[in-house]
């Protein structure tokens, strides 16, 4: 059976099994439990972390202490706070662990020599980076354009093999309301099946 990050990247760019072997050998393999924090503001992000298992989160947190998720990261995703990886500046954001989770982490450094090692990532982050620019972006129109209904049936759709392991109040975040709204939200739904 084929690795997990082998087969993501081979979706978009073909490998050869020495290209297959040199990325594996870059890559860093961690394990981490539920709760743990991997990145902080403040701190230096110099990894992006690809989900073998289990699942991440990134988010923020406002002056008033409410937390902002971002993105989760389930297995054959990719999570990082891009602003500090790319511009080698302190993160803006958190990243922690919502289920025990394996994965593999790449540093900056070591992309650029896989770059010059294996010339299709190059190819394959762009395609990567497009995807989520374009993912980025209608995420921000359907905040200001769909109801938190439509937004929480677009979540529903996009983490539909994670949903249930989600606590409900990441879930209200994500969609951009409050844990008691979303409460309310879905008693009402549940009613109308």
């Amino acid at each position: 059976m084929k690795d997990l990050l082998i087969e993501g990247i081979n979706k978009w760019v073909d490998l050869t099994p020495e290209e297959e072997r040199i990325i594996l050998e870059q890559v860093v393999f961690e394990t981490y439990p539920t709760k743990q924090v991997l990145v902080k503001p403040g701190e230096d992000s110099h990894w992006t972390y690809f989900v073998l298992k289990g699942i991440l989160r990134s988010y923020t947190v406002d002056e008033n202490g409410a937390e902002h998720v971002l993105n989760f990261a389930t297995p054959g995703w990719w999570i990082a706070d891009m602003y500090s990886y790319l511009s080698e500046k302190p993160s803006i954001m958190y990243i922690d662990v919502i289920d025990d989770a394996e994965v593999y982490l790449l540093s900056r450094k070591k992309v650029e020599e896989l770059y010059l090692k294996v010339p299709k990532l190059e190819r394959f982050f762009r395609i990567l980076t497009q995807n989520s620019l374009v993912s980025n972006q209608q995420r921000i129109i359907d905040k200001m354009s769909l109801t938190a209904e439509e937004r929480y049936d677009k979540f529903q759709k996009q983490f539909k093999d994670v949903k249930n392991c989600l606590p409900q109040k990441h879930i209200a975040s994500y969609i951009g309301v409050t844990p008691e709204f979303f409460s309310k939200m879905k008693s009402r739904l549940l009613k109308q099946k």
